[in-house]
């Protein structure tokens, strides 16, 4: 075969590489869009009174897809856990819905994390880090600062 034919060969080797790398980077960017995209903000804890305290964030969902925030860990405690209030009342649950393109929001007199069984004495002006598992998304590592026993940010 001469040089002059395979010139086209050529050519159309590269526009088909071309359009599968174009379209690789279309499927991808469609496939982040089906995906939980997780943002955690406002975190904090009540400086305890006792060997329990509670925990505050909101995560927000800026994916196209729902996920779950299903446990959390940290040093400072073994038994972490995740409550709601409803009614009145406080009761365990298995996890919390994120819905997509939404957010979860853990706050005084409702949703929030349980830690029991602290390990160590938390005074206000330190930071727990913790991380949140969910059911799609990579766990998050995330610092809540101990803030005073009274602290509300809504009342910021």
């Amino acid at each position: 075969m001469s040089r002059r034919g395979s010139r086209p060969l050529v050519g159309a080797a590269l526009v088909s590489l071309a359009s599968a790398v174009a379209l690789a980077g279309c499927s991808s960017a469609d496939a982040s869009q089906d995906r939980p995209q997780l943002k955690v903000t406002g975190a904090f804890m009540p400086q305890p009174v006792g060997d329990m305290a509670s925990g505050f964030l909101t995560v927000t969902n800026s994916g196209g897809a729902a996920d779950k925030l299903v446990s959390v860990t940290s040093d400072v405690a073994d038994d972490i856990t995740i409550h709601e209030t409803k009614d009145q009342r406080m009761r365990q649950v298995k996890s919390f819905d994120v819905p997509a393109e939404g957010e979860l929001t853990l706050d005084r007199g409702g949703s929030h994390l349980m830690f029991m069984g602290l390990k160590k004495k938390l005074v206000q002006g330190q930071r727990i880090s913790v991380e949140l598992h969910f059911e799609k998304a990579d766990p998050i590592e995330v610092d809540l600062p101990v803030k005073e026993t009274t602290y509300n940010p809504t009342r910021h």
